[in-house]
């Protein structure tokens, strides 16, 4: 009885001693390859910067697939007090969809002629990052 207790005993510490290192070298692989991943995107971000002009005072804020519709995440500054608002967000090549938000109200950019219908039968704003 003795033998038999010892031979499982070994297959385990066999098949733990082949297993564990199997399982280490992909987890070091793919936290390298993630972190050069995500350095590479951070590289091709671009500044835009979204302008809104609107009666001095106002709240403007602007919302969209980059932020994930959250109006209250970029808020637009006035640094002047002119009506002349803006922020800058950092976005990586693609297409976005965007609306600004003045005083809880969701406007379409004036200043962009590219726009596409939505869900909520109004339309949305269209930026291209190159």
């Amino acid at each position: 009885m003795s033998g038999k207790a010892n031979t499982p005993a070994k297959a385990k510490k066999t098949v733990a001693k082949s297993e564990a290192p199997k399982a280490k070298k992909p987890a070091v692989k793919t936290a390298a390859k993630t972190a050069t991943k995500a350095v590479a995107a951070d590289a091709k971000k671009r500044r835009h910067t979204f302008f809104y002009q609107a009666e001095p005072g106002s709240v403007v804020s602007v919302a969209g697939c980059f932020n994930e519709w959250k109006p209250n995440d970029k808020v637009l500054k006035d640094k002047d007090g002119s009506g002349s608002y803006q922020c800058t967000v950092m976005l990586s090549p693609g297409t976005y969809q965007y609306k600004f938000c003045v005083n809880d109200t969701w406007c379409i950019d004036p200043a962009n002629p590219n726009f596409t219908p939505n869900d909520m039968g109004t339309l949305n704003s269209v930026l291209e990052i190159e």
